[in-house]
């Protein structure tokens, strides 16, 4: 089982750049940022995670730039987005920048996506909250297409262009994975439909899960993966995400300091060394 670290890159934490070298010289394979472009000051909508939203989600960098930053200042460590709300962004300009970033790091973005949950941030972007799931759907394949094909087109209800051209084109074949995020009811349905791989939150039952997504995949012929985001610190834990079949587990880490952070990695680096024990 591979292992990566997530982090809002705040404007007064560790840089994107010196936690990305950090990240990889203690042996993790990957770096996930999270995107938001704003927090609506009027905000209604309720933090799925309760309590109080945390002052990262109005202080962090944009997504894009923080990962071109991480990718530019090492050579091995994989950079994804943990996860893109694609349901806020331009499924054009997203496919340009996230084949530029798959270009300049010789093929190590992963592209994490989801449909978003405050409903008050979506409307400024012109995001109808009731049609996020069918939006999101529409904009992943668009990129697909755009990734895949020299002269691209798509059509659907809410994503309509004819052929265009833009490169550059990913270095993975045959694209970046694109790995779905949520854990609602018909997340494995979406999975199966338009994603490679599922990027869910720990949750009870979650094995299960894991379980009849692999299985549904199998038998439909498909290859998915899953990536389990903000995994707890507990080698028991991480010893049946391996058993069941999880290819990555990502642990949060505080959006702070270089010295907090390489605190809070050593902590980490230490029960991954009990796994298997």
């Amino acid at each position: 089982m591979k292992y990566g670290v997530s982090m809002f890159p705040t404007h007064d934490a560790i840089d994107p750049g010196s936690l990305a070298q950090l990240a990889e010289a203690a042996g993790f394979e990957s770096l996930f940022f999270p995107d938001h472009s704003h927090i609506p000051a009027g905000r209604q909508t309720p933090f799925p995670g309760g309590g109080e939203l945390g002052r990262e989600y109005s202080h962090t960098l944009d997504l894009f730039v923080a990962l071109t930053a991480a990718a530019a200042a090492t050579t091995e460590l994989r950079v994804g987005s943990g996860v893109c709300l694609l349901t806020q962004r331009d499924p054009i300009t997203c496919a340009k920048q996230t084949a530029s970033i798959d270009h300049l790091s010789n093929g190590r973005l992963i592209f994490g996506v989801g449909a978003g949950w405050n409903a008050e941030e979506m409307a400024n972007h012109g995001t109808d909250p009731r049609t996020r799931f069918a939006l999101l759907q529409e904009r992943v394949e668009a990129v697909r297409a755009i990734w895949s094909h020299d002269e691209a087109s798509y059509h659907g209800r809410f994503v309509d262009f004819d052929g265009i051209w833009s490169w550059p084109k990913p270095v993975q074949e045959p694209h970046p994975s694109i790995l779905l995020a949520g854990n609602g009811p018909s997340a494995l349905d979406r999975v199966l439909a338009y994603a490679d791989g599922w990027a869910p939150l720990p949750e009870p039952g979650l094995g299960a899960r894991i379980e009849e997504l692999l299985r549904r995949a199998g038998n439909a012929g498909r290859d998915v993966t899953v990536t389990v985001f903000g995994a707890a610190l507990d080698a028991r834990d991480l010893d049946a995400y391996a058993a069941a079949g999880v290819e990555r587990c990502v642990f949060g880490l505080p959006p702070s300091t270089a010295c907090e952070v390489e605190r809070v990695v050593d902590e980490v680096r230490s029960v991954i060394a009990e796994v298997g024990a």
